[in-house]
């Protein structure tokens, strides 16, 4: 029988990469630099929306990088919304600008997303960077499979020619981290809820991604023994305790290492958007 699986610590792992950009923006400080402006919009009340902008300045303030929050009220119309990020894209201290999701109803997220500035696009969903991403070009790439891919690389010491399969299709997780995974070298495959014999599919994988936000959806006898799990789910139970996609205390059994819900990629998203911020700020100002 093998030993428990290496549990990957995301939050160490963004305590890390938070304390490299905090050195980066100190030495910018030093030499006399702006530092890198991070701005973000929540539209509404929702409390995990609330929750986690809250989170966001904190830790923007933490490492010396200049955040700002905009709390516009719920029926904030979609133009007043569009004329607030059209003031972002002008303004020249504002390096990183992101726009809370979920949005409230009537607002169409697809018309605010595509009217950010790509080079400031700091949650990378603008089609421009989706596409540059899709074409394996430099871009700002989306924060959670950035985040994804930064902890497997601690795990593997090489991705090249490695099984990776991806549990959702999602724009925000699926198809990017598939990016990500193909221009490492991996063989990578997309699984879904059409996906026959799901269990089949992830069971050849060296690595499995998981994004379906189903409660313990993939099972510990779908992983392949020895396999890295990277579980995105964050999924409340009547309890009100979190957990993720995966079978966490049978997947610990069978997988080489994992990431734990919560503790896993959850703190590398935020640490993933600063890292984001720093990049739009260097490119913007060279």
């Amino acid at each position: 029988m093998q030993d428990q699986a290496r549990i990957i610590d995301g939050k160490a792992a963004a305590a890390a990469l938070r304390a490299e950009i905090g050195l980066e923006i100190a030495a910018i400080k030093s030499a006399g630099g702006s530092v890198p402006g991070l701005h973000v919009v929540l539209v509404g009340d929702d409390p995990a929306s609330r929750v986690y902008v809250a989170s966001k300045e904190r830790l923007a303030a933490e490492i010396g990088m200049n955040s700002v929050a905009h709390r516009l009220p719920a029926e904030t119309s979609e133009a007043e919304l569009l004329a607030k990020i059209e003031a972002l894209n002008a303004d020249d201290s504002v390096d990183g600008i992101l726009v809370q999701l979920p949005l409230p109803k009537h607002i169409n997220s697809g018309a605010i997303i595509d009217a950010i500035d790509p080079a400031k696009d700091v949650d990378g969903l603008h089609p421009i960077n989706a596409g540059r991403l899709a074409g394996g070009k430099e871009g700002l790439v989306p924060c959670t499979p950035l985040g994804c891919m930064l902890l497997l690389r601690q795990v593997l010491p090489t991705l090249a020619g490695l099984e990776a399969v991806v549990i959702g299709r999602s724009e925000l997780v699926g198809r990017p981290v598939a990016q990500l995974l193909l221009q490492a070298d991996c063989t990578v495959t997309i699984a879904h809820s059409r996906t026959r014999d799901l269990a089949s599919v992830v069971r050849r994988a060296d690595i499995v991604v998981a994004a379906v936000g189903r409660p313990h959806f993939v099972r510990a006898d779908w992983i392949k023994p020895g396999a890295t799990v990277i579980d995105v789910g964050i999924n409340r139970l009547p309890d009100g305790k979190l957990t993720g996609d995966v079978d966490f205390a049978q997947a610990l059994n069978v997988a080489g290492a994992i990431t734990p819900v919560p503790g896993g990629v959850g703190p590398m998203t935020i640490a993933c958007l600063l890292r984001n911020t720093l990049t739009a700020f260097r490119a913007r100002r060279g």
